[in-house]
């Protein structure tokens, strides 16, 4: 009516003010649940999480809750079960992601090509991440138990061990346990999103490469890799930052022993806050966790997107 007017000679006709504020409103209106669901979800408990590292949080002590400001950080920068724990997360995230990744990758070729029954093939390879993380824990500690399990009696008889024995004992094979069941558990997400990727590369480059005379590791390293490094990047940005956390595994199978052997930051929050009951501490830890993989975080979308402005 307003643009008839204009053309008309006539002076244009402004919707009422409440009629401009409710359609100014509505999109606000519309995604106010689901903002308000974030909110009480994500934000209240982060910051409930922030201010216990600075307040003496003890379940035990009904006079806890004083302000402490930075004495949990203080005791933190001398505690060495927390050190060790940081090293034991490197060494259990590290070679977890790397070998998810190398897995997942190799696996994701194999389906990438036409076989008969590859849509069995896909759904099979999927299975292990519908397995809840404890119930993969504990088949994974059975597994590795040489009384009811089988892998201590094969390990045995192809000569990697003098006995059959348990590994999840053994104080310096003890991580290997944990890492071997997340490498298991995790195949399937690199597996199945690298494998998304690799079916989105035209085909033709892959032709056009071939009559140009290029081999099969020529065509990956010139045509697969370069298509897949984003995925790559964001993939494993992904996985670090969720077994970096992730500890159900590890608590399941060997609850951070023997001699603190397999305790990784996350578990050590758990026992901080579970079991000794001090959720101020627990809050400092995971905090300085959270700093962690904050920078971490940042440092890999920033190589993602000089991959991408490389394109």
């Amino acid at each position: 009516m307003a643009y008839a007017a204009r053309h008309n000679g006539l002076p244009a006709i402004r919707p009422p003010l409440m009629k401009r504020i409710a359609d100014a409103s509505a999109p606000y209106l519309y995604s106010a649940p689901a903002l308000i669901l974030i909110v009480a979800v994500m934000l209240v408990p982060l910051v409930l999480g922030v201010s216990y590292a600075f307040r003496d949080i003890q379940l035990l002590n009904p006079f806890s809750g004083a302000f402490v400001g930075l004495d949990h950080f203080r005791a933190l920068s001398q505690d060495q079960a927390f050190f060790r724990a940081l090293s034991n997360t490197l060494w259990w995230t590290g070679a977890s992601v790397l070998l998810q990744f190398t897995f997942g990758l190799i696996l994701a070729l194999l389906l990438d090509k036409p076989f008969h029954g590859r849509a069995v093939a896909q759904a099979l390879v999927f299975l292990p991440w519908a397995v809840p993380s404890f119930l993969a824990g504990l088949n994974w500690a059975w597994l590795f138990n040489p009384v009811v399990g089988p892998l201590p009696h094969w390990l045995y008889g192809l000569g990697l061990m003098s006995q059959p024995a348990n590994i999840l004992s053994d104080p310096q094979l003890a991580m290997w346990g944990p890492i071997i069941a997340n490498i298991w558990w995790g195949i399937p997400f690199f597996a199945i999103t690298l494998l998304a990727a690799l079916q989105a590369i035209p085909r033709d480059l892959y032709e056009a490469a071939s009559i140009d005379g290029a081999g099969p590791v020529q065509r990956f390293l010139s045509i697969t890799l370069p298509f897949l490094a984003p995925t790559i990047a964001i993939t494993i940005l992904l996985r670090t930052v969720w077994i970096s956390n992730f500890a159900d595994l590890i608590i399941v199978m060997t609850n951070g022993g023997p001699a603190d052997r397999t305790q990784i930051v996350a578990s050590y929050i758990f026992t901080q806050a579970f079991k000794r009951l001090d959720f101020g501490y627990a809050s400092a830890i995971a905090l300085v966790l959270l700093a962690l993989l904050l920078a971490y975080s940042l440092l890999i979308v920033i190589l993602r997107q000089w991959l991408l402005s490389k394109d």
